[in-house]
């Protein structure tokens, strides 16, 4: 999305994580930029809706009690501009869900013809 100020909307990430691997730390499956709370909180539905089949029946119990009774909540939330979070343990992996509210910035385009002039002050460090 292109834009030209500064611009309120919400980060959202995916991550798993095996609950019987004390040292493991979680793994980021997904990202999205959303920018409105129905746009984020739809992400995380189409998710759950798309893996719910392959879910064990206490992760799917968890998944549909959140679309029909939680979700609302975090929608609320949301619109309050708090973050949210939607976990789910299935077999022996956390699936979690996280919206923060976010203000996106920004960025000079990369099609222009000509850059702006703080884009050639960068010069990165040599590694040894």
């Amino acid at each position: 999305m292109l834009m030209d100020k500064p611009q309120r909307g919400f980060w959202c990430e995916c991550w798993t994580q095996d609950v019987n691997d004390e040292a493991g730390l979680p793994t980021l499956r997904a990202s999205f930029d959303a920018y409105s709370a129905p746009q984020a909180d739809r992400w995380v539905a189409v998710a759950l809706r798309t893996i719910s089949p392959a879910l064990d029946p206490d992760a799917s119990d968890e998944a549909w009690a959140w679309l029909y009774d939680g979700r609302i909540d975090t929608r609320r939330a949301l619109l309050r501009m708090e973050p949210c979070t939607v976990s789910l343990t299935h077999a022996s992996t956390r699936i979690t869900w996280t919206i923060r509210p976010v203000v996106f910035l920004p960025m000079a385009h990369r099609q222009g013809i000509e850059l702006p002039s703080c884009a050639y002050d960068f010069n990165a460090r040599a590694t040894d």
